[in-house]
């Protein structure tokens, strides 16, 4: 019990410092390595605890943001086990979220009508209407799975063939060298 109020009291004091922290951490960005070991900081216009349920609920533009991935969302219900936040479901028209995978790589970007982010096991669960944007593609899927610690993204369900995977490959710009090529390769021509 003791540890219940805890908890609320932190979450309490956790609002009014919210836009100032919001601020720290989009100043700077967290490599994905780091972002497991981040405090997850949520900013919504509401806020309700039941220390019952062990269940966290935010609503009305609701930003939350651990290390690097950073989700927006119109509700967060946030579920804890033992004090510790074990499971996050968010939903939005769409909720969007984004990642940077390490530094100076470009941003991983998706959306879906409901996700599920399972903060141990590093794993984003888009649902209905996800799409995931990476480099120079996008997947598109009712189910897609994201695994934010190897960057690994899984679309589509194995028990119907119903649901179609929708992948979009966008061709390299001439401007940029292959993988591999060098800047020593284009000055030797």
């Amino acid at each position: 019990m003791k540890q219940n109020k805890n908890l609320r009291s932190r979450m309490l004091r956790g609002s009014s410092c919210c836009l100032l922290l919001l601020a720290l951490y989009s100043a700077s960005a967290y490599a994905l390595e780091s972002d497991a070991n981040q405090p997850i900081v949520i900013d919504s216009n509401t806020a309700t605890y039941d220390d019952v349920k062990a269940i966290s609920t935010y609503t009305g533009n609701v930003v939350s943001i651990q290390g690097s991935i950073r989700v927006n969302s119109d509700k967060l219900v946030v579920y804890f086990i033992n004090g510790e936040a074990d499971k996050l479901v968010f939903t939005g028209t769409p909720a969007k979220f984004k990642q940077t995978p390490n530094e100076g790589a470009q941003d991983i970007t998706g959306e879906a009508l409901t996700g599920e982010y399972y903060p141990k096991k590093n794993l984003l669960i888009l649902i209905d209407k996800a799409t995931v944007w990476r480099e120079s593609g996008a997947y598109s899927s009712d189910f897609i799975e994201y695994d934010l610690k190897t960057s690994l993204v899984k679309a589509g369900e194995k028990e119907t063939a119903s649901k179609r995977v929708h992948v979009i490959l966008q061709p390299k710009s001439k401007e940029q060298p292959a993988a591999g090529q060098g800047a020593s390769e284009e000055n030797s021509k």
